[in-house]
């Protein structure tokens, strides 16, 4: 069932493009923009972070679920279980209440949007670059009887000129505003569009403070996570700070919640690495788990179940979730920078 389900899920978003070409020329991202630096062509980042999501979310919700993040991890909780306790946090510190609009700025497709609206009651407004990723919000939305809860924006946040300054009352951003080409720009185009006295909440993909960017072996761990994510830079917590305060925003709290003061905890990467102790861990998502799935892939293909091309997008996902695996356990990157700032009056 849940092959057939992806099938459907690979052949909409897919079209019958050239799915191994567009891998190739993704894995190239990093030579393009070097060639932009040096002055000789252009390159457009955004259109890489759209190419991404386009070519992997069907994978990424089959192996991860509908909620596309990263969250603090209990022994007692099944990945499913801890991603729900954190978007409870944010929706928490938010302060949301019945009534406010509010945007998700990168919104995916939408697992945190629909238990925002499900829980606190609140209309809310997506944005997002890729239109494949908009479609299925769009279609598990309505599936849950949410979709009048909803409106859409297809496009970059880094220019949302079509809506209006001051127009929500709160916003949050997971894991997107990582990818902005300039961060201090994209959290100012998110700051004109919050009302004064606007919450906003983001989490955010970072290096700590043990990374050294003269060590090669540092260095290359960054590459790889840039690579994988299609990260045009990781910044460091610091950065993301002042990118915040530069925008006009107050800084009210920010903490990487990988580090939990209380308890104990399982680390972040650790779905991804074994099944360990978490309850529900899928054997998918382990690293024999990618290796055979990847085979499985290249079985779909020659059965026509899946596009030819399927099976470079999972050996692109296993490469990336190896990345995260080296960052994490040299502790030298967090997907879990979670900042919650203030819009003054």
């Amino acid at each position: 069932m849940q092959l057939r389900k992806l099938s459907r899920g690979l052949k909409a978003a897919y079209r019958g493009s050239d799915v191994h070409g567009r891998v190739k020329r993704f894995d190239g991202w990093m030579d393009r923009e070097r060639v932009e630096k040096a002055g000789l062509a252009g390159y457009d980042h955004t259109e890489t972070v759209r190419e991404y999501y386009d070519l992997c979310s069907e994978f990424m919700e089959f192996g991860w679920g509908e909620s596309l993040h990263f969250a603090p991890l209990s022994p007692r909780e099944s990945l499913e279980d801890s991603k729900i306790r954190h978007q409870r946090l944010m929706i928490a510190k938010l302060e949301l209440c019945e009534g406010m609009t509010v945007i998700d700025v990168g919104c995916g497709i939408g697992g945190p949007m629909r238990r925002v609206i499900r829980e606190a009651g609140v209309r809310v407004v997506g944005v997002n670059s890729s239109e494949i990723q908009l479609e299925k919000a769009k279609s598990l939305n309505t599936e849950a009887g949410l979709d009048h809860m909803v409106d859409y924006f297809a496009g970059s946040f880094m220019d949302m000129g079509t809506i209006a300054d001051d127009a929500f009352d709160r916003g949050y951003a997971i894991e997107s505003t990582c990818h902005a080409p300039d961060k201090a720009g994209a959290f100012a185009e998110i700051y004109r569009v919050l009302k004064p006295g606007a919450l906003f909440w983001g989490q955010e993909m970072c290096m700590t403070d043990k990374f050294d960017p003269n060590d090669d072996r540092h260095r290359a761990v960054k590459r790889d996570l840039m690579q994988g994510i299609a990260l045009k830079d990781i910044a460091t917590m610091d950065e993301v700070n002042r990118a915040l305060e530069t925008a006009g925003f107050q800084v009210i709290e920010a903490k990487d919640r990988a580090i939990e003061e209380k308890g104990p905890t399982t680390p972040w990467y650790q779905p991804m690495e074994t099944r360990g102790k978490t309850v529900g861990n899928a054997l998918r998502r382990t690293p024999l788990g990618r290796k055979a799935f990847i085979g499985t892939s290249r079985l779909a293909e020659a059965l026509g179940m899946f596009p030819k091309g399927s099976a470079d997008v999972v050996g692109l996902l296993d490469r990336t979730a190896e990345a995260y695996v080296a960052g994490g356990k040299a502790g030298l990157f967090t997907p879990l920078y979670c900042f919650l700032a203030l819009k003054p009056l």
